[in-house]
């Protein structure tokens, strides 16, 4: 876990304009108390690493003072600008959630952008919401947390259960997630389930991902009508929203090339905070499936933490 340092508190009491340096402030549900950007919105807190600040001193030539840059909290430790909306910092009293890396310069028609000359938040300041507030003090220490995306993936089969076939599907999936993971260069976890065609099998795993902070839930096989699939069944009942956008357009999408891909009863949704997807159990469903599914894993979570990503 790294740590980083608080150098500085900085408060304004309107927006656009340096701020000034305060011994401690009291971070509240909306931001920090006083201060001109807290406010029910996903900017409540902004962050700025002295390590950015610095480089930018020699582009300037000359010092830069904390808070010059309109942010609530200068730092030092590590570059800010290469953490990623959803993670996190904390210390004892407080919690904080990245939700912004950067934001939109407003030019010359900017305070700070005519007393300063140019600015660093755009493209490397941070910002976040609060999660737990308290009382911060310069000189305290935030932990960063980077966001571990938790998934668990569950096939349900008779027969591999037993060891008489490999599951090739659930591996597929598995293989697909730590690609995309990886190629985001993401923090990820995944659990991997082989249980038979077991109605509360399925069940208990589903309702266990509350307590173990599950994001994704992957179940391969059972989305057929023969007696043994009853995966949508037992699914359905547990969601609290359904998703039926994205399963539907995998199943036109492949069903123009194999019109028996439309007979697929797959489904989607959220339990909790978890999102679950009920997948066929071919390899080359599990292919397609999570072909079309991966590039919307981090929308979605963005979406149920209420980050603004249009």
């Amino acid at each position: 876990m790294k740590e980083i340092k608080v150098l500085s508190i900085n408060i304004s009491t309107q927006k656009g304009t340096i701020k000034t340096p305060v011994e401690k402030a009291l971070i509240t549900s909306e931001g920090v108390e006083g201060d001109a950007h807290a406010g029910d919105w996903q900017r409540q807190v902004s962050l700025l690493a002295i390590e950015s600040i610095k480089r930018f001193e020699q582009l300037l030539g000359r010092t830069i003072q904390p808070g010059e840059f309109a942010e609530n909290i200068t730092t030092e430790g590590m570059e800010l600008f290469n953490c990623r909306p959803l993670d996190k910092f904390a210390s004892q009293q407080i919690e904080l959630m990245v939700t912004q890396i950067g934001k939109s310069c407003h030019g010359d028609g900017c305070n700070i952008f005519q007393q300063v000359g140019k600015c660093v938040m755009p493209k490397e300041g941070i910002f976040a919401r609060v999660l737990r507030h308290g009382i911060l003090k310069k000189g305290d220490t935030l932990n960063y947390q980077p966001k571990i995306f938790r998934c668990k993936i569950i096939t349900l089969s008779d027969r591999a259960s037993k060891g008489i076939y490999e599951d090739k599907s659930g591996k597929i999936i598995e293989n697909k997630l730590s690609q995309h993971f990886t190629s985001l260069q993401r923090h990820y976890k995944i659990d991997y389930h082989l249980i038979p065609d077991h109605a509360d099998l399925l069940r208990t795993l589903i309702k266990q991902a509350k307590d173990e902070q599950v994001d994704f839930i992957f179940t391969s096989g059972g989305t057929g009508i023969s007696p043994k699939d009853i995966t949508i069944e037992t699914i359905k009942p547990l969601l609290d929203k359904e998703l039926p956008g994205i399963m539907e357009y995998i199943r036109i999408k492949y069903g123009q090339q194999k019109p028996q891909a439309l007979l697929s009863r797959s489904i989607a949704g959220l339990r909790n905070n978890t999102f679950i997807f009920a997948i066929p159990g071919s390899t080359k469903a599990a292919d397609e499936y999570m072909t079309e599914i991966l590039p919307h894993l981090e929308h979605l979570m963005y979406m149920l933490y209420g980050i603004d990503k249009h």
